[in-house]
């Protein structure tokens, strides 16, 4: 009797398959992690301006609409707007009046004396910028009422006053460094009101990306610079009908709208 001899067909990876397929797997593996590791950076180095810039929007949408229906403050401050610094933080600040208010009590109309201006955070030192608002008539035009935290974050604040025809620091301040006698206007800024309001906001750009890793005493970026135009209805109206119904006023009005530009902490 003849016996076949019979061989088991048994499929297996050898070594060296081994050792690549294990390869091919870490290179994945490493290639993955640092695609994550790129997309969290890029999400810490974004989620911070995206946040400054919404902010930016909302703040200058509410400042832009205050000064679109200002009107004068009192007989003795129609309108003020005054130049200074905290340190070394530009921090100008702003008073007027406006009819962008809805009364909530009784005796309330739709005139509302409003304030902007900075003022640093007890807890963490960085600037706010906060809002005013008195519906009230009271003596002193540029105190009371309550006011509002309407942005964080920030490392500046600067108004600018068109007269229609010059751009200037400070209005409405005897004593500031305003407008010069010699201007193209018969009156100096001592009175009267401004025919539109520059804005510029300078917010922090890496605020809340710092990590864990980071290094305490690492430079902070450099800030991000939005940048809007008022217009002043009430003002614009009164210089139209004073120059017989031309508008030559020589600059864009796009209020409330924030135009990221150029980073820059120099005075124009």
């Amino acid at each position: 009797m003849k016996v076949r001899a019979c061989r088991l067909n048994s499929s297996g990876f050898t070594l060296i398959e081994l050792v690549i397929s294990a390869a091919l797997m870490a290179l994945i593996l490493v290639s993955a992690y640092l695609c994550m590791s790129a997309c969290v950076s890029t999400q810490k180095l974004i989620e911070p301006r995206f946040e400054a810039f919404q902010s930016a929007r909302v703040a200058m949408a509410i400042m832009a609409a205050d000064l679109r229906a200002a009107c004068p403050l009192s007989k003795e401050f129609q309108f003020v707007g005054m130049h200074r610094t905290l340190g070394e933080v530009e921090a100008d600040n702003l008073d007027f009046a406006t009819h962008n208010y809805t009364p909530r009590r009784a005796r309330e109309g739709d005139f509302c004396e409003v304030s902007f201006f900075l003022q640093p955070d007890r807890e963490s030192g960085k600037f706010c910028l906060w809002r005013r608002r008195n519906p009230t008539i009271a003596p002193d035009p540029l105190s009371g009422g309550s006011r509002v935290e309407i942005a964080r974050g920030l490392r500046g604040l600067r108004f600018e006053y068109y007269d229609g025809y010059e751009w200037y620091d400070t209005w409405g301040d005897a004593e500031g460094n305003g407008k010069k006698q010699s201007s193209l206007r018969d009156q100096p800024n001592l009175s009267g009101m401004p025919e539109a309001v520059r804005i510029t906001l300078w917010f922090e750009s890496n605020s809340g990306s710092q990590t864990a890793t980071a290094p305490e005493n690492e430079a902070p970026g450099p800030p991000l610079q939005f940048q809007t135009v008022a217009r002043l209805n009430l003002a614009a109206a009164s210089q139209r009908a004073a120059s017989g119904g031309s508008s030559g006023n020589g600059f864009s009005d796009n209020s409330g709208q924030a135009t990221p530009v150029t980073t820059n902490l120099g005075r124009n």
